[in-house]
């Protein structure tokens, strides 16, 4: 089984009132120009908008915590989803 069929047996619970990936604007946009969230994250999450500004699906995180480790500016703020949320891997 490749890596996409096993990924496609993620289930996601959302949690549409708090997002556990918190963007801080002035500084991604003042502070980084390498932008590295945009080429490490394995669920592909991360995006420029039309205004320059970074987006983040946070809906399909796999919470390995990459792209925080990845930010050398600081400038995202990211921790495990609350209880009951998130997603929950199975095996196949």
């Amino acid at each position: 089984m490749n890596i996409e069929a096993k990924l496609g047996l993620d289930v996601f619970q959302i949690d549409s009132e708090q997002s556990h990936i918190l963007i801080d604007q002035e500084v991604c946009q003042s502070r980084c120009t390498i932008r590295y969230c945009l080429h490490v994250c394995p669920a592909d999450l991360y995006d420029l908008d039309e205004n320059g500004e970074m987006t983040v699906d946070y809906e399909g995180c796999l919470e390995c915590g990459t792209c925080f480790i990845a930010c050398l500016e600081e400038a995202l703020e990211w921790h495990y989803p609350r209880a009951g949320y998130g997603v929950q891997y199975r095996f196949g």
